[in-house]
Formats: structure tokens, sequence, C-alpha cells
């Protein structure tokens, strides 16, 4: 079982900016073959890919930002939530 425990906001952020990095490397070299493939020329294809990537590097580290928080705000698998039930169903019982 996979549990994840409360993040602080800076953690968030540096998951979502090594996950765009990430994604931007893996659009850059999809965004460069597709140009290729239409025969735009290596270097056209290039700065075709390089405009891709810069793009939607900003648009998605702000859409995943937001994503973490959402995630972080729901109690659903969280260890802070498991950890306080886990407590509730080992206390000795007042019989």
């Amino acid at each position: 079982m996979f549990v994840h425990a409360p993040t602080a906001r800076s953690r968030s952020l540096v998951k979502a900016v090594t996950w765009r990095m990430l994604g931007s490397i893996d659009t850059f070299i999809i965004s460069f073959i597709v140009a290729s493939l239409f025969h735009h020329g290596t270097a056209n294809a290039a700065s075709i890919a390089g405009s891709i990537a810069s793009i939607e590097t900003v648009t998605k580290v702000v859409l995943y930002y937001f994503h973490e928080r959402i995630w972080a705000r729901a109690p659903w698998g969280r260890a802070d939530k498991v950890v306080g039930a886990a407590a509730e169903h080992d206390a000795p019982s007042a019989h």
C-alpha cells in the first residue's frame, strides 16, 4: 500500500519543476522528430521543438503545482490519516 505523507509547498514546487524538466525533454524530442518528419530541416526542427518545449514548460509547471496542492488537501492515502486511524484501532478499550 502506498501512503503519502503531508508535504510542504516547497516540496511540491521542486517536484513540479523536476517533473517538467523531464517532460520538456520528452516534448522536445517528440517535437523534433515530428518536425523532422515533415521535412522542416534539422535547424528549423530544433527551433520549432525548442519553442514548443519552452512554452509548455511554464504552463505545465503551474498546472502540476496546483494539481499537487489539490492532492495535498485530499485526506485519502495520507500518512497522517492512516496513522491516526491505526492509533484509534490499536488503542486499548476502556471497558
